[in-house]
């Protein structure tokens, strides 16, 4: 690029690390909020919206991917476990808690999986231009 073109545009380095723990954030807040349902899964709720948003369109397409592979995990299973707590007695607590223990079952071996598969996988740093 040429000195003239160059004064029309910003570089912005996005680096290894920062893509990598934007990868891994989704799964942190899931396994948090599977374990600490009271008050950590019902704030994880509105914030993993929030936290999807800013990471399936990140710069580096596999933050993008890990993140939309964990909320389709996450809110899957919150999803089922909302459809079939549907038709629990009110005062029934057993069958809250075993749908919870499926719900860690699933939630948190597959959380950390990812992760194992987020730190595993070489990241680099990207340069972005954006225009000034």
């Amino acid at each position: 690029m040429t000195e003239a073109m160059d004064e029309y545009h910003q570089h912005r380095r996005i680096t290894a690390r920062s893509a990598r723990f934007a990868a891994s954030l989704f799964n942190y807040g899931s396994i948090a909020a599977i374990l600490v349902p009271v008050p950590l899964g019902l704030l994880w709720l509105g914030a993993s919206i929030v936290v999807y948003a800013m990471n399936r369109h990140h710069p580096n397409p596999r933050v993008g991917h890990y993140t939309q592979r964990t909320a389709y995990v996450f809110y899957g299973v919150a999803g089922a476990f909302v459809a079939v707590a549907t038709f629990f007695p009110g005062t029934a607590l057993l069958p809250y808690l075993v749908t919870w223990g499926v719900a860690v079952a699933i939630i948190v071996p597959w959380s950390v999986l990812e992760l194992v598969r987020i730190r595993r996988e070489p990241w680099e740093d990207m340069e972005l231009e954006e225009p000034a």
